[in-house]
């Protein structure tokens, strides 16, 4: 979990630092694709923000040893990590992937 935590971090942090410099990207698609793209997207980016102190607190609780709260916490932090990882897949492969826009030199 340890590990989990330290790729976490430098993952959200390489994520900002790029996104800071670089920006974002258009997404493309049209129709009711468009739709199921930003639900996720909503969803995603609210959860993730939501997630931080969420891990930081369930964290803090097992680093301590508090074997009464943390699984408390726990048992919501995973199904929304997991959820939050799996949609920011989803969301790479739609923007990047299957409905990228032209390259402009």
């Amino acid at each position: 979990m340890t590990a989990t935590l330290i790729t976490s971090a430098f993952f959200l942090a390489s994520y900002l630092t790029y996104h800071i410099n670089v920006g974002f990207h258009p997404f493309t698609g049209q129709g009711i694709i468009r739709y199921f793209y930003f639900t996720i997207l909503i969803s995603h980016v609210t959860l993730a923000a939501t997630l931080v102190p969420m891990v930081i607190i369930t964290a803090t609780l097992a680093f301590k040893g508090n074997i009464i709260k943390h699984p408390r916490i726990a048992r919501w932090t995973l199904p929304i990590w997991l959820y939050v990882s799996i949609t920011g897949v989803v969301i790479y492969l739609f923007v990047f992937h299957l409905y990228s826009s032209p390259v402009h030199t």
